[in-house]
């Protein structure tokens, strides 16, 4: 039985904060398996020089590369950019394509195997296909993905253009199905342009087009269902993101609807039809499907459930700094390193310093909400 998109009347106003035993035989309580932590390289593999590169001092190696090719962006969305707009970094700042390039292919023959790009909005950068098409030709050396994030306003008419150009996934932001909605979260009208392009990108078969859905605290929490329902007759991956704390945003714990609260509704709605999907390596998502539906749904829990323990990502945001913690407020500049004319053998070694001083573990969502951070729309989604 498909659940109707008027379902939102039923989907309870108020979810219980803890989550209720589930008495079904797909998903019950615990179903989330603990995260070990990662055991620290060794001393003897330090001296030795064994480590590699883009291993940090607790084991993790970090073979995904997220590169912020623009601060500008066509949308204002509330938990991205503050209300008050940003100052944009001149442009003389920021990295030139053959500079993104350059870092690209030091980062991949190093290790990393999967490239994002991301923004601001990456979709208006003029040159985005040419720069999808030179990240392509490091396959060779070791690429496997190359994956964009994306707010899909000006998206379809170049999905044909970035499939060929080697693009191989999608991350489509899309908060709400209602266009009124819409226009408050973003500050702007498209949202029928969103909702095109997500359809086209699996029409053109990309190996995974997923639809990012930050969910808030009676904004759009009563969405969720239609969302969900969105996986019934196309192969997307909805996956419903706890709101996160960053410069400008106005976050806010009343605002976080955490993931089991989340959980807890769908089963109640669908029943033993939820399934548990197995967790990727490295895995962001706590993946699940209604049995019987084409596409699937998951929660990103970077609040109530950290994945630091599993976290195999760094970042160059647009200006070139370095950051290897979403919420660390630690930068290297590696823009500067090689406008100074640094080797790439400089350059990797500068990467490997700042990787092998790399926490832990971020800090708990209060503590985050207090730290200065860069607005999310200047570090890159």
């Amino acid at each position: 039985m498909r659940i109707p998109f008027n379902v939102c009347r039923s989907w309870p106003a108020r979810m219980p904060r803890r989550m209720a035993a589930l008495h079904t035989s797909a998903v019950r309580p615990g179903d989330v398996s603990s995260v070990s932590v990662p055991r620290p390289s060794s001393a003897a593999e330090q001296a030795s020089g064994q480590a590699p590169v883009l291993n940090d001092l607790f084991g993790r190696f970090h073979n995904y590369l997220r590169i912020s090719v623009t601060e500008r962006c066509n949308l204002r969305c509330q938990y991205c950019m503050p209300a008050e707009g940003i100052e944009l970094t001149e442009r003389s700042s920021l990295l030139t394509t053959a500079e993104i390039l350059r870092l690209a292919r030091i980062f991949v023959e190093q290790g990393v195997d999967k490239i994002r790009l991301t923004g601001g909005e990456p979709s208006i950068r003029k040159d985005i296909v040419e720069l999808v098409q030179g990240l392509d030709a490091l396959r060779p050396l070791g690429l496997r993905k190359i994956a964009m994030t994306t707010n899909g306003i000006a998206l379809r008419r170049k999905l044909p253009l970035l499939r060929r150009a080697g693009m191989d996934g999608l991350n489509i932001s899309l908060d709400t199905r209602d266009p009124r909605k819409f226009e408050v979260f973003t500050r702007r009208r498209g949202s029928e342009h969103v909702l095109r392009a997500i359809s086209e990108a699996g029409r053109l078969g990309f190996d995974f087009v997923k639809v990012n859905v930050v969910v808030m605290r009676g904004q759009n929490d009563d969405e969720v269902p239609a969302f969900v329902e969105m996986t019934h007759d196309e192969a997307v991956d909805v996956r419903f993101i706890e709101y996160m704390p960053f410069d400008g945003n106005q976050w806010g714990r009343r605002k976080l609807v955490g993931y089991r609260e989340l959980l807890d509704g769908l089963v109640r709605l669908y029943g033993d039809r939820v399934e548990r999907l197995p967790l990727e390596a490295n895995h962001t998502a706590k993946g699940y499907r209604i049995r019987g539906y084409r596409g699937q749904f998951g929660f990103i829990t970077s609040m109530t459930q950290s994945f630091c323990a599993d976290c195999n990502r760094v970042r160059v945001m647009a200006d070139g700094n370095l950051k290897v913690c979403l919420f660390g407020n630690t930068e290297v500049s590696l823009r500067d390193l090689i406008r100074g004319g640094a080797s790439d053998a400089q350059v990797v070694e500068t990467i490997s310093q700042a990787i092998k001083r790399k926490k832990r573990a971020h800090a708990g969502m209060d503590i985050l909400s207090q730290m200065p951070n860069r607005p999310m729309i200047k570090i890159g989604g």
